[in-house]
């Protein structure tokens, strides 16, 4: 955690030094603000039997989809040349969370719909076992992300867990809907802010989506396909 928000303003300090990326939107852009939970992955997976050389999170990342050519994953196990695991890492700051979350859930959504059914027709090579997906989202809590948001019901009524849910409760209803779809084998959401971030201070709202469970459950998946099962 305390890397995440560390690299953050590092990004920020370099970006907004004459670049017109600025503020923080200069700090997201940077792609490195997520690594310290890769690096934290990787150390599970090679004690639990899987080789370094086989757990891909800087390149090597892209894997064949259905409905596109390829999606670049966030860190990907291909061990024995079959796929083991796939991981997405993602975040999101303020000020703008209405856009942001939407796009998110798309993501979250068409990128499991999308490797499931390259599975099914045979990508990853025949007869391989099943691999694990998991999705990491950590956000950052604030008044804007847990204060009440509307919803617009013009026609029909949405449902009810909806009806005033902040963005943080909207994630958690995401997260957990994903997993009970069995779109993904485990989700984690992470809630932490800037001023107590940085010392590695977070919370996690649900015991369901703690980083602990997800971890516990790729550890029992890794440990299988060291295993050759």
């Amino acid at each position: 955690m305390a890397s995440y928000w560390k690299t953050l303003a590092a990004q920020s300090r370099r970006q907004t030094s004459g670049d017109p990326d600025r503020g923080g939107r200069a700090a997201v852009t940077g792609g490195k603000q997520m690594e310290g939970f890769c690096g934290l992955v990787r150390k599970l997976l090679t004690d639990n039997g899987l080789p370094e050389a086989h757990i891909h999170s800087q390149a090597r990342l892209e894997l064949p989809g259905y409905f596109r050519a390829s999606k670049s994953w966030d860190m990907l196990v291909v061990h024995d040349g079959r796929l083991v695991a796939a991981l997405e890492f993602k975040s999101q700051r303020g000020p703008s969370f209405g856009n942001n979350f939407n796009n998110r859930t798309e993501e979250a959504i068409g990128t499991a719909v999308d490797l499931w059914t390259a599975f099914r027709e045979g990508a990853f090579g025949p007869g391989h076992p099943r691999p694990w997906l998991g999705w990491v989202m950590l956000l950052e809590d604030c008044p804007r992300s847990a204060r009440s948001v509307d919803v617009e019901e013009p026609h029909f009524p949405v449902f009810p867990e909806f009806r005033g849910a902040s963005y943080a409760r909207r994630y958690e209803l995401l997260l957990r809907k994903l997993v009970l779809e069995k779109l993904y084998d485990n989700a984690a959401l992470l809630l932490s802010t800037p001023e107590s971030g940085p010392g590695g201070s977070y919370t996690e709202p649900s015991a369901d989506l703690s980083m602990r469970r997800l971890l516990a459950g790729l550890a029992g998946h890794a440990v299988a396909a060291a295993a050759g099962a």
